[in-house]
């Protein structure tokens, strides 16, 4: 996005290929600023991330989530309602078994399978530089 003639980054993520899954792309981070919420910009990245050579044949997406995360929530739902693929739930770190009862549970979200047609969705740079 162009602001008073200058670019200003307006979102971020931050993703591997976690080798024990060579089949799946783990989503660490998300961020969208504040100005550009709401727009899709989130979504784009996400489809965007999955048209790179070294994406596209990934199955299915991850990431973990509290429960309190709303707009977490919301983006991993309209992605996965977006790219028509189930998305599934469970808890992976527990708030006693692996925080020490000093942070909330994390949900393994898991959002699969990622058909050969959802990964010809592009999101140009053109797309994301709209926003």
């Amino acid at each position: 996005m162009e602001t008073d003639g200058r670019a200003t980054l307006m979102g971020w993520i931050s993703a591997y290929r976690p080798p024990a899954q060579p089949d799946a792309i783990f989503v660490w981070q998300v961020a969208v600023a504040p100005e550009a919420r709401g727009l899709g910009l989130a979504r784009r990245m996400l489809d965007h991330i999955l048209t790179r050579r070294a994406a596209r044949d990934a199955l299915r997406l991850t990431t973990t989530i509290t429960k309190d995360n709303a707009a977490s929530w919301g983006l991993f739902k309209s992605f996965a309602r977006h790219r028509s693929a189930q998305l599934h739930q469970a808890p992976h770190f527990e708030r006693e078994a692996h925080f020490a009862g000093a942070h909330a549970t994390e949900y393994l979200v898991t959002i699969g399978p990622l058909s050969q047609r959802a990964h010809s969705i592009e999101a140009t740079e053109a797309d994301l530089e709209a926003v």
